[in-house]
């Protein structure tokens, strides 16, 4: 699973995010997790999409394709 959190989302806090992040950690599921700490909701700053982009991109290459 692919988790994006910024920090000062008003609609989800970061404690659910981290919950859920160390719940698939103690199930053995792979998790991936991108926190940026001047976003909200959404990912409005490029170097913040440049860098979630790239990690999506790493996280279904591995998952979905194969390496």
């Amino acid at each position: 699973m692919f988790i994006y959190q910024g920090e000062n989302d008003p609609r989800v806090p970061l404690s659910e995010s981290e919950q859920m992040l160390e719940a698939l950690k103690q199930n053995g599921v792979p998790v991936s997790y991108v926190r940026a700490k001047d976003e909200g909701h959404g990912i409005d700053k490029k170097a913040n999409r440049d860098y979630t982009y790239a990690a999506i991109s790493w996280f279904l290459k591995k998952y979905l394709v194969g390496e």
